[in-house]
């Protein structure tokens, strides 16, 4: 039996085949993490990535306080990786550190905070300017109070979660959040613990991008 996690994209995975690890390694290989707590700081003009794009309300959740920009692509393409990447960045001068989500077309979008739209004095339907660039530093990404629990009842597991890399920690979160099905994120904790327990350091080939897996999207504006 295969468990989900290893080998071949399917479903945003790999299923495991030996001879189709080096194909998946290779469609995913552009892939990389990011998370961040670090203190924004406007950019340095070397490096910057500068574009302009609306500033948009979700339609779900209904009574969300956040808005969002997306990414032009030939923007994203200067980016490091088309998976999620922190950036420092500004909007309309004001200075941000923030989490670039993958769009799941090769694209990335922003989740602008109402803190962050309110000082720059923007409101939704706006066009606002931004300038943006790859953080240094990808510090620990929130552990889902679920899975938080599940390690803390698997011994071998979490100590295996505590000496991976937050890079390694972010790709079985998202593995576990992405499920569409409360059955499906509940079998994919249990299995990471499993696998963790047994020394598996990286949940194998999981589409970050969305690219292949259709499992990560952006969100769609109101109508």
């Amino acid at each position: 039996m295969v468990r989900e996690g290893e080998a071949v994209v399917k479903s945003g995975l790999c299923i495991a085949r030996p001879r189709a690890v080096h194909a998946c390694h290779a469609r995913l290989a552009h892939d990389s993490d990011a998370a961040l707590k670090e203190e924004p700081r406007v950019p340095d003009a070397k490096g910057s990535i500068r574009f302009t794009a609306r500033l948009h309300r979700p339609a779900e959740p209904k009574r969300a306080t956040w808005t969002f920009v997306m990414v032009p692509e030939a923007s994203s393409r200067k980016l490091p990786t088309r998976a999620s990447t922190a950036v420092d960045g500004a909007l309309d001068g004001h200075p941000f550190t923030a989490i670039l989500e993958p769009d799941g077309a090769g694209a990335h979008w922003l989740k602008v905070p109402a803190a962050l739209r309110e000082a720059a004095g923007v409101s939704e339907g706006d066009t606002v300017s931004l300038d943006i660039r790859p953080a240094a530093k990808q510090p620990e990404p929130r552990v889902p109070a679920d899975l938080r629990q599940a390690l803390q009842a698997a011994p071998d597991a979490l100590a295996t979660w505590k000496d991976i890399t937050p890079a390694a920690r972010r790709d079985w979160i998202l593995w576990i959040t992405t499920a569409k099905q409360a059955t499906t994120r509940s079998r994919r904790i249990g299995n990471a613990c499993d696998m963790l327990a047994g020394g598996k350091r990286r949940v194998c080939c999981f589409d970050r991008t969305g690219i292949y897996g259709g499992n990560i999207r952006a969100p769609v504006p109101a109508g």
